[in-house]
């Protein structure tokens, strides 16, 4: 099992927003998680990524036979966990090719390997960079600053590719992408899937997995998965909406 999540409960200033959640990931599947606004499904990434501001209350998350809980955000990622932001931040006077390079030297180094040379690392930032088609220009760029909701997708795509994570969870990756940035976003993410690593899609749209083909579908409501099924759910979710399950679940709660 890739990633092992077993009633996983956190809070933010004493609320309760994760009320149990069980998910299982394995090599080479890709998971979408779906749900309605405050269902919780963007504090279920930030939890497992080991964001400060959540209160873990119970639970367990593994990934790759390690305890995610017990590491530091930065050795969670070294581990193979990879975040792509809703919100990419913009980080000035930081280029995009310094922030690469210590990046993947911080995770050469937290495995007793030597750091990559310059030579290495242009060829491996070349390689990288012509998955998600990132122009040459925004890698020699600040991180993100200056650039389109596009292009910052794409730069995120980027690190991903450059990191190799063993489990990539985007978070509404397609919020605010025209149709052509979403496709060559999603293309990236296909490209850089294998049958060793594995990829949770946080969405609100069928239209990402139209070109994200998903193995499973999650529906998250109030905290805790309560449906999950196969492509077909995500469509049956784009014709009817959120309503019906919601009334299911609201009302088997009474």
């Amino acid at each position: 099992m890739l990633l092992d999540v077993r009633g996983l409960r956190a809070s933010i200033d004493g609320k309760e927003i994760l009320k149990g959640i069980n998910l299982q990931v394995r090599p080479g599947e890709v998971h979408a998680i779906m749900g309605p606004n405050g269902s919780g499904k963007s504090t279920f990434s930030e939890v497992l990524a080991g964001a400060p501001a959540f209160t873990v209350m119970d639970g367990e998350a593994w990934l790759n036979g390690v305890n995610l809980l017990e590491l530091s955000p930065e050795n969670r990622s070294h581990e193979g966990l990879f975040l792509s932001f809703q919100y990419p931040v913009e980080i000035p006077g930081v280029s995009m090719a310094n922030f690469m390079k210590a990046a993947i030297n911080a995770k050469r180094k937290y495995f007793g390997q030597e750091p990559l040379t310059a030579a290495e690392f242009l060829k491996l930032m070349k390689e990288k960079r012509s998955v998600v088609e990132l122009d040459s220009k925004l890698a020699s760029r600040s991180v993100n600053e200056g650039f389109s909701g596009g292009e910052k997708k794409r730069n995120e795509i980027f690190q991903m590719a450059m990191l190799e994570p063993k489990l990539s969870i985007l978070d509404e990756t397609d919020s605010g992408l025209d149709i052509d940035a979403l496709r060559v976003v999603a293309e990236g993410v296909n490209k850089l899937h294998t049958p060793q690593n594995a990829t949770i899609v946080i969405t609100h749209y069928q239209r990402l997995l139209d070109y994200i083909k998903p193995d499973f579908v999650h529906v998250l409501y109030k905290g805790r998965i309560v449906r999950t099924g196969g492509p077909e759910l995500a469509l049956e979710l784009e014709e009817r909406g959120y309503d019906w399950i919601k009334n299911e679940i609201d009302a088997q709660e009474q």
